[in-house]
């Protein structure tokens, strides 16, 4: 039986009604929001026509999971607030919304797991009824969503809504009886009518309910934090400490960027990462509507959630596992759920041990902390329309118990002091500052010429000749560990009597150089002893990566990723335990006379489209040469690469790769592997001495077990294998081929995919007679990047 509710007087409420959209309206201005065809729509920088301010500046998703039959419109925002704040929802009149979703806590509750139907109080203060088995996810930025719900079982937000009100062990509304209460109060038949039309509030259904709901819902958005105004160009937003947590945070090193990916620090895609059970918590039991492969399968995948606002939402994980961010960077540091000891046979690649110093554990944190911004966080009303008690202002949990110089931090901080006085200082600490735009720094084609010597700091140079500019380092030993945000910058070694200036991280810092900005060159340094990677650019155009020689710096050597044109030429990389030249998620690629040894893998494309790999010469590595494609990564195709006059050569090195990783499966004595490759032509390489085989071609079927839904496809097709010079390959092969059932040979083909040839006659090969090549135009691929 629903309770009813006490009206006021229709003129009074009318009144109010009015005076509640003006405010809303005058005080937020629909910040972060932008009017498009009538509709409100997120309106993140760089905007339409505007180049981005630095490499850091990504522009957000512009497919926008929104309905064309549920435009934004402001009345429904201001209609949907009101829901979203009114206990009318459920069926007790005792639960909205916000009791799980409280704006103060980043619109999360503040619980390990969220309490439904039964409990009493919000947020934190939440205690009594049904337990779940997962957290309330924030809703900051869920119209960036790909899908909603941990396990992605809500195609939108409209769906989400419909699902949390209906469930039973949640809000257990029932529609009908919902509808009915909302026709009964005068101020929503008026709200409904000027949001969706008709007269006397005949437009009220429950449809139009959850419409309005997912409307307020898609204005929440997050993109005005201290870390975007450093990617505007502010330079000075970040402190020391977060500058330096940033670079671990784009290091290879820790993998953090490669999930949370910027400008979001989510990911679209579901990933399996090992969160253990918590002891008594609920049987966290897959949802019927869940997808197999978003975490309604055995594979147990979740959503990546973004990281924007996360030092309101602790605990963390969707089970609540962890209740400060140093204990989830221990997670992931200590290997995820494997590392624990658990039995995750999916378990994403990324998910490698590495180890934390504790300062970067506190300058990591510090960057996360960065992220905050409540700048379009709605008021609380102080009524609904139905007059039932709205939430109450409060305070999210700590994020940490480090001790950071953070103003986040300190906020939080303060307002758990003021929370011990009265419930009207706790107001005033938490209440939410004046937001600003973000700021851009106008940016001129200039180009600054800067000089380093020994003594000296690359960084300061690089922040000092900024977009375009040129950075020129002499002869020395430098320690550092340098980040470059600008656009147009040139890194160049300068080298005399033979020397060359070297980077050296000494074991103890993470990469090189991390690059982020456009029309990037480095070339002529030496880098080596680092923790994660030489040079790691991230999502950039026109990269070039010339005459470096790399030894000892971790996962990779030269490392490009979502880049589109790629220049990787006269480098030497030697003594890493992933690839040593590593091209992934890119296109318009050009590696050629590069010199690769002694790594786990000497060249890997990866998941790339238009690729040229020429003229390198690549030994003494597990592997020769990868042209890999894998599952669960933001490109979804590895095509149209070339690979031709390559040495490969006694490629036989024992593979010490991180354990778990994809790249520990390569068999010591792998010349050229092709993974699910498509289009791929390889000729006229040199392939000798490799002694497990020398060319194979193989689909994904291999790595993976046969139920697993993979978001690719994993067999190899219209691959072409000609002209080669290849011999005494297979004749000590990995111990672990016998699991295959395969022999050791020049050439090996598990026959899968279609169109695939081969014109190699009297080599060994297994199946001994390889299907011939049906000659087609050729592939018009001759690479991306001019000198």
């Amino acid at each position: 039986m629903r309770r009813r509710t006490a009206l006021l007087g229709g003129s009074v409420l009318t009144l109010l009604g009015l005076l509640t959209l003006s405010a809303l309206s005058d005080a937020t201005q629909w910040r972060g929001m932008r009017i498009a065809q009538g509709a409100l729509v997120p309106d993140p920088p760089p905007r339409a026509g505007e180049e981005p301010a630095t490499g850091l500046q990504k522009p957000f998703p512009k497919e926008i999971v929104q309905p064309p039959d549920n435009p934004t419109t402001p009345e429904k925002v201001e209609l949907g607030r009101l829901l979203f704040f009114d206990p009318i929802l459920s069926d007790d009149n005792t639960l909205s919304c916000a009791h799980c979703h409280h704006p103060d806590l980043g619109f999360s509750d503040g619980l390990p797991r969220s309490r439904g139907k039964g409990a009493a109080g919000a947020g934190t203060q939440r205690k009594g009824g049904i337990e779940l088995a997962r957290s309330a996810p924030t809703l900051w930025n869920a119209v960036f969503n790909h899908r909603q719900f941990w396990d992605g079982r809500a195609r939108d937000l409209e769906e989400q809504a419909r699902m949390v009100i209906t469930t039973p062990e949640e809000v257990n509304a029932d529609p009908e009886a919902l509808v009915r209460e909302l026709k009964a109060i005068p101020e929503y038949r008026r709200l409904f009518d000027r949001a969706f039309g008709g007269k006397n509030g005949e437009s009220i259904t429950f449809t139009n309910i959850v419409r309005a709901i997912a409307a307020f819902e898609r204005t929440l958005v997050s993109y005005n934090s201290r870390f975007d105004r450093y990617a505007a160009g502010d330079g000075s937003a970040l402190t020391p400490q977060e500058k330096r947590g940033l670079k671990l945070f784009l290091s290879p090193k820790t993998r953090c960027n490669e999930c949370h990916g910027i400008p979001t620090f989510a990911n679209r895609d579901f990933k399996v990462i090992g969160v253990p059970p918590v002891p008594g918590a609920p049987e966290d039991k897959p949802k019927p509507e869940a997808e197999k492969g978003r975490g309604g399968g055995p594979n147990g995948a979740f959503k990546i959630a973004t990281l924007r606002n996360i030092a309101l939402t602790a605990p963390y994980m969707r089970n609540g596992a962890f209740a400060t961010l140093e204990e989830v960077l221990d997670f992931y540091a200590g290997g995820g759920g494997r590392g624990r000891g658990l039995d995750v046979p999916l378990q994403d690649d990324k998910i490698r041990k590495f180890q934390l110093t504790q300062q970067e554990k506190e300058d990591l944190i510090a960057f996360l902390l960065a992220l905050t911004d409540e700048s379009a966080k709605p008021p609380i009303p102080k009524r609904v329309p139905s007059g039932l008690p709205v939430v109450p202002r409060l305070v999210p949990n700590l994020p940490t118990k480090l001790n950071i110089d953070s103003p986040e931090l300190k906020r939080i901080q303060a307002m758990h002091r003021e929370r011990q006085t009265t419930a009207r200082q706790v107001a005033l600490a938490s209440h939410t500052t004046q937001p600003q735009r973000p700021t851009r720094t106008e940016q001129k084609p200039t180009q600054k010429i800067v000089e380093v010597r020994p003594g000296q700091s690359i960084q300061e140079a690089v922040d000092r000749a900024g977009r375009n500019g040129v950075v020129r380092i002499y002869p020395g030993v430098y320690h550092e560990n340098v980040l470059v945000i600008h656009h147009g910058v040139r890194i160049e070694g300068v080298i005399q009597n033979g020397k060359r200036p070297v980077l050296d991280g000494k074991n103890e810092l993470p990469d090189g150089i991390s690059a982020l900005g456009n029309d990037f060159t480095v070339q002529g340094l030496e880098i080596r002893n680092y923790q994660g990677n030489g040079v790691v650019v991230h999502g950039a155009r026109n990269v070039v990566f010339r005459d470096l020689v790399v030894d000892n710096t971790g996962l990779y050597g030269v490392y490009p990723v979502e880049c589109d044109g790629v220049l990787v030429e006269h480098c030497t990389v030697s003594r890493v335990r992933d690839a040593g030249i590593y091209v992934g998620q890119s296109r318009n690629i050009i590696v050629r006379r590069n010199k690769a040894f002694q790594n786990v893998t000497g060249i890997e494309i990866e998941n790339c489209v238009n690729a040229l790999v020429e003229d390198n010469e690549v030994y003494e590595n597990t592997g020769g040469i990868l042209v890999f494609l894998l599952p669960f990564n933001p490109s979804k195709v590895q095509e149209q690469a070339i690979v031709r006059r390559n040495k490969v050569y006694n490629n036989n090195t024992p593979n010490f790769g991180d354990p778990g990783a994809i790249v520990s499966n390569v068999l010591k004595g792998t010349g050229i592997m092709l993974l699910a490759a498509d289009r791929t032509e390889v000729y006229e390489n040199e392939v000798v001495g490799n002694d497990t085989f020398g060319i194979l071609v193989v689909s994904l079927l291999n790595l993976f077990p046969r139920d697993t839904k993979l978001d690719v496809d994993p067999f190899p097709d219209h691959n072409k294998i000609y002209n080669n010079t290849v011999r005494d390959n297979g004749k000590n092969p990995d111990t672990r081929l016998a699991r295959f059932g395969v022999p050791a040979v020049d050439l090996l083909w598990d026959l899968s995919g279609q169109g695939n040839g081969w014109d190699q006659p009297g080599v060994k090969s297994f199946p001994p007679q390889l299907p011939p090549i049906k000659r087609e135009t050729p592939a018009g691929n001759q690479g991306g990047v001019e000198n």
